[in-house]
């Protein structure tokens, strides 16, 4: 499958997830992190998702998936391991334009998960278009190995520094930025703290 990489901003926006086992539970993981509202449809769930439904963090409807379920919704995923159900949410999500995801079913996908590596707001996404998570898995093991997590930091610095040039009206082009996010500057952010790469930041972009 040739897929379009994309970063979806699904913040606020109601999601569906049916099922509520382990599965259902990673999906729910990676909504929250994108801080969307969630409605877990399963007559049972895990603990952990009985768990984040006492906190409030999901909204749960106690009994099996019904035609209408997904109004409104921006994404929907299925979580059963039923082919059966997963065709018919499908064939409910074309129709009203709410984009399905089916774990381990690709012909009921519209879309695919990457496998995700986070730090902060550097989200890095190794995708195989579903034909081997594993392998996506495995890679994405590999970058994080090259990432440790002071680059949460160093991303935050860097989004800073972008907001004030923008203010100031300062528009470094590409071969400046990359020359500034050198690796000098991403050891100082880990043995200097953000103000210190913040200041270096800016000297090497030509705005101190």
């Amino acid at each position: 499958m040739t897929g379009y990489p994309l970063v979806l901003d699904l913040k606020g926006r109601r999601c569906v997830v049916v099922g509520g086992g382990t599965v259902a539970e990673r999906k729910v993981d990676g909504l929250l992190a994108a801080e969307a509202e969630i409605t877990v449809v399963s007559p049972k769930l895990s603990e952990k998702l009985e768990a984040r439904a006492a906190r409030g963090e999901i909204r749960i409807a106690r009994r099996r998936y019904q035609r209408g379920d997904l109004a409104g919704a921006a994404l929907a995923f299925v979580a059963t391991g039923d082919t059966r159900l997963a065709a018919a949410i499908a064939r409910e999500g074309r129709s009203q334009g709410v984009w399905v995801n089916a774990a381990d079913d690709p012909e009921h996908c519209d879309f695919f998960l990457p496998s995700v590596l986070r730090r902060g707001p550097l989200l890095v996404a190794v995708a195989t278009g579903g034909g081997s998570p594993a392998l996506a898995r495995a890679v994405r093991e590999e970058i994080e190995r090259l990432l440790p997590g002071d680059y949460a930091a160093l991303a935050e610095t860097v989004a800073e520094v972008r907001r004030e040039l923008r203010a100031r009206g300062v528009s470094p082009d590409a071969s400046v930025w990359n020359r500034a996010l050198s690796a000098e500057l991403r050891r100082l952010t880990s043995d200097g703290g953000p103000h210190e790469s913040r200041a270096r930041l800016l000297s090497s972009l030509g705005a101190a």
